[in-house]
């Protein structure tokens, strides 16, 4: 494994704990997306498919469904104790199964699969370019690849509200390249489509979708799930904040998503970039 995968390896475990304990808020958030991801995708029954970082399996589950027992559908993530979980979900389907790896150095079996996907997945890769390569070579003629990355920081309020009411109580934690390995790292279509091309992928296409997420529960609930990922989590750790911080931090992103509560619940606005790219055909 590569020194900056290694490093997202060392990240993922360090917060595995904190996304299976919100894995039921995590999804319920960001059905909007997957919806967007598997309607893109629109598989067929009996094919094949990966998940890149199906993190706690919901995606995995559904596209499962979706192919259904004449498929397979294997979901890939880096993080053991989200398969773990991922794997309680998935109870006994035959059409399903789960590898702890990096998919950017796995040495996949050649023309394997009929379809990628992945939600949030695919931003954290140290080389893009090597990583979706090495997927490329997994995945059969034609095969067509589909996947969801946040957009730009100014159209997330889930990131950027959390993100200035920490830089405002603790101060700003040292900046980082924006393109490094993160949640915001493909924000840039067009610099995600030349790494498609790059990598050797045709038919590339992006598309920012603005939706609504769908969060779980009142706006301090809501904005506590904010704050506990993303920019934000890394300034309270970084700064080592206290529990009277944090609550501070809540309550300031509790009050700017006042704005966002409606008859149904806190409704967040997000712009998505999906992307669909395939496989060449010869």
């Amino acid at each position: 494994m590569s020194t900056g995968n290694a490093d997202q390896k060392a990240f993922w475990e360090t917060f595995a704990t904190l996304w299976v304990d919100k894995q039921k808020d995590l999804d319920t958030l960001m059905e909007p997306v997957l919806a967007g991801v598997l309607d893109r995708a629109a598989m067929g029954t009996d094919q094949r498919v990966l998940d890149i970082g199906c993190g706690t399996g919901t995606s995995s589950l559904r596209a499962a469904v979706a192919v259904g027992v004449g498929g397979h559908v294997t979901g890939a993530d880096i993080s053991e104790p989200m398969l773990e979980r991922a794997r309680a979900l998935a109870g006994n389907m035959s059409q399903l199964s789960f590898q702890t790896t990096d998919v950017a150095e796995h040495p996949f079996v050649p023309a394997s699969y009929d379809q990628v996907i992945s939600r949030f997945g695919v931003m954290f890769f140290a080389d893009p370019v090597a990583a979706f390569a090495n997927v490329l070579k997994a995945m059969r003629l034609g095969a067509r690849l589909t996947m969801a990355c946040w957009s730009q920081l100014d159209k997330n309020p889930w990131f950027q509200v959390p993100m200035y009411a920490a830089k405002d109580r603790l101060g700003a934690p040292p900046a980082v390249d924006p393109d490094a390995p993160g949640p915001l790292a493909f924000r840039n279509t067009q610099r995600v489509m030349r790494i498609l091309e790059d990598a050797g992928f045709t038919d590339i296409n992006a598309e920012t979708e603005t939706l609504l997420l769908t969060p779980i529960g009142d706006l301090n609930r809501v904005a506590t799930h904010a704050a506990s990922i993303g920019p934000a989590a890394r300034a309270v750790e970084y700064f080592e904040a206290t529990a009277q911080d944090f609550e501070a931090i809540v309550a300031r992103v509790a009050a700017e998503f006042t704005d966002y509560a409606t008859p149904e619940g806190v409704r967040i606005p997000a712009a998505i970039n999906y992307f669909t790219a395939a496989a060449p055909d010869h």
